[in-house]
Protein backbone atom coordinates (compact mmCIF):
# COMPACT_ATOMS: atom_id res chain seq x y z
CA UNK A 1 0.00 0.00 0.00
CA UNK A 2 1.06 3.44 -0.47
CA UNK A 3 1.42 6.63 1.59
CA UNK A 4 -2.21 7.45 0.54
CA UNK A 5 -3.45 4.17 2.23
CA UNK A 6 -2.08 5.15 5.43
CA UNK A 7 -4.26 5.19 7.76
CA UNK A 8 -6.84 2.51 5.89
CA UNK A 9 -4.92 -0.87 5.60
CA UNK A 10 -7.98 -2.44 7.39
CA UNK A 11 -9.51 -2.19 4.38
CA UNK A 12 -7.58 -5.06 2.60
CA UNK A 13 -9.05 -7.35 4.82
CA UNK A 14 -12.71 -8.84 5.06
CA UNK A 15 -14.66 -6.47 7.53
CA UNK A 16 -15.20 -7.81 10.54
CA UNK A 17 -12.00 -9.64 11.12
CA UNK A 18 -10.57 -8.95 14.49
CA UNK A 19 -7.05 -9.22 16.34
CA UNK A 20 -6.59 -11.34 19.00
CA UNK A 21 -5.85 -9.59 22.20
CA UNK A 22 -2.38 -11.01 23.22
CA UNK A 23 -1.31 -10.53 19.87
CA UNK A 24 -2.21 -6.82 19.76
CA UNK A 25 -0.83 -6.15 22.44
CA UNK A 26 2.45 -8.02 21.48
CA UNK A 27 2.49 -5.66 18.28
CA UNK A 28 1.68 -2.27 20.46
CA UNK A 29 4.35 -3.46 22.79
CA UNK A 30 7.02 -3.77 20.47
CA UNK A 31 6.22 -0.50 17.98
CA UNK A 32 8.22 1.88 17.52
CA UNK A 33 7.15 5.33 16.41
CA UNK A 34 3.79 4.01 15.58
CA UNK A 35 5.27 1.85 13.68
CA UNK A 36 6.32 -2.11 13.28
CA UNK A 37 9.61 -3.05 11.70
CA UNK A 38 9.79 -5.87 9.24
CA UNK A 39 11.95 -7.60 11.45
CA UNK A 40 10.30 -7.09 14.46
CA UNK A 41 6.63 -8.07 12.82
CA UNK A 42 8.76 -11.59 11.85
CA UNK A 43 10.31 -11.86 15.17
CA UNK A 44 6.49 -12.09 16.74
CA UNK A 45 4.96 -14.21 14.35
CA UNK A 46 8.17 -16.89 15.39
CA UNK A 47 7.66 -16.08 18.96
CA UNK A 48 3.59 -16.71 18.45
CA UNK A 49 4.06 -19.31 15.91
CA UNK A 50 1.88 -17.91 13.29
CA UNK A 51 2.90 -17.74 9.64
CA UNK A 52 4.20 -13.66 8.86
CA UNK A 53 0.79 -13.45 6.76
CA UNK A 54 -1.06 -13.14 9.86
CA UNK A 55 1.17 -10.71 12.00
CA UNK A 56 0.89 -8.56 8.72
CA UNK A 57 -2.93 -8.78 8.98
CA UNK A 58 -3.07 -8.14 12.51
CA UNK A 59 -0.81 -4.87 11.63
CA UNK A 60 -3.02 -4.06 9.04
CA UNK A 61 -5.96 -4.82 11.11
CA UNK A 62 -4.78 -2.24 13.71
CA UNK A 63 -3.62 0.61 11.33
CA UNK A 64 -0.03 0.02 12.23
CA UNK A 65 2.39 0.56 9.22
CA UNK A 66 5.15 -1.87 8.64
CA UNK A 67 8.37 -0.42 7.61
CA UNK A 68 12.26 -1.09 6.93
CA UNK A 69 11.96 -3.57 4.39
CA UNK A 70 14.23 -6.05 5.03
CA UNK A 71 14.59 -6.82 0.83
CA UNK A 72 14.85 -2.19 0.95
CA UNK A 73 11.82 -1.70 -0.67
CA UNK A 74 9.92 0.27 1.73
CA UNK A 75 9.38 1.74 4.68
CA UNK A 76 12.13 4.17 5.07
CA UNK A 77 12.36 7.73 5.20
CA UNK A 78 12.84 10.19 3.40
CA UNK A 79 12.93 8.08 0.16
CA UNK A 80 10.64 5.11 0.71
CA UNK A 81 13.04 2.03 -0.74
CA UNK A 82 16.48 2.11 -0.42
CA UNK A 83 17.16 -0.69 -2.29
CA UNK A 84 19.46 0.40 -5.41
CA UNK A 85 20.75 -1.89 -8.46
CA UNK A 86 23.49 -4.54 -8.17
CA UNK A 87 26.49 -3.22 -10.31
CA UNK A 88 26.16 -6.85 -11.75
CA UNK A 89 24.55 -10.11 -11.26
CA UNK A 90 26.03 -13.44 -10.45
CA UNK A 91 24.40 -15.55 -12.99
CA UNK A 92 23.50 -18.61 -10.97
CA UNK A 93 21.45 -15.94 -8.58
CA UNK A 94 20.10 -14.85 -11.66
CA UNK A 95 19.29 -18.42 -13.36
CA UNK A 96 17.44 -18.94 -9.71
CA UNK A 97 15.43 -16.00 -9.70
CA UNK A 98 14.02 -16.29 -13.46
CA UNK A 99 13.63 -19.85 -12.74
CA UNK A 100 11.09 -18.84 -9.73
CA UNK A 101 9.30 -16.09 -10.95
CA UNK A 102 5.41 -16.12 -10.18
CA UNK A 103 3.49 -14.43 -12.92
CA UNK A 104 6.64 -12.39 -13.31
CA UNK A 105 7.34 -11.65 -9.98
CA UNK A 106 9.63 -13.03 -7.20
CA UNK A 107 8.20 -14.07 -4.29
CA UNK A 108 9.51 -12.59 -1.06
CA UNK A 109 9.70 -15.76 0.47
CA UNK A 110 12.03 -16.50 -2.41
CA UNK A 111 14.02 -14.11 -2.61
CA UNK A 112 14.99 -14.81 1.32
CA UNK A 113 15.65 -18.58 0.63
CA UNK A 114 18.00 -16.96 -1.86
CA UNK A 115 19.72 -15.17 0.17
CA UNK A 116 20.56 -18.33 2.70
CA UNK A 117 21.27 -20.28 -0.32
CA UNK A 118 23.99 -17.93 -2.15
CA UNK A 119 25.44 -16.57 1.31
CA UNK A 120 24.30 -13.18 0.55
CA UNK A 121 22.63 -10.32 2.33
CA UNK A 122 18.52 -10.27 1.24
CA UNK A 123 19.02 -7.00 0.21
CA UNK A 124 21.82 -8.09 -2.24
CA UNK A 125 18.77 -10.42 -3.93
CA UNK A 126 16.20 -7.42 -4.42
CA UNK A 127 19.30 -5.42 -5.60
CA UNK A 128 19.80 -8.15 -8.20
CA UNK A 129 16.15 -8.27 -9.09
CA UNK A 130 16.41 -4.40 -9.29
CA UNK A 131 19.17 -4.67 -11.86
CA UNK A 132 17.41 -7.46 -13.95
CA UNK A 133 14.18 -5.10 -13.69
CA UNK A 134 12.35 -8.12 -11.41
CA UNK A 135 9.33 -6.87 -9.19
CA UNK A 136 9.71 -8.45 -5.61
CA UNK A 137 5.71 -9.57 -4.44
CA UNK A 138 4.11 -11.03 -2.57
CA UNK A 139 5.50 -9.88 0.56
CA UNK A 140 5.25 -12.20 3.06
CA UNK A 141 3.53 -9.91 5.82
CA UNK A 142 1.10 -8.97 2.93
CA UNK A 143 2.67 -5.82 2.44
CA UNK A 144 2.72 -5.49 -1.11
Amino acid sequence: MTHEDRGHYAAKHEPGRRVPDELAEKIRSRCKNGELPCMVAFEIAEEENLPPLEVGAAADLMEIPIVKCRLGLYGYKPDKKIVKPAPEVDPALESAIRESLVDGRLPCAAAWAFADKFGIGKMDVSAACETLGIKIRPCQLGSF
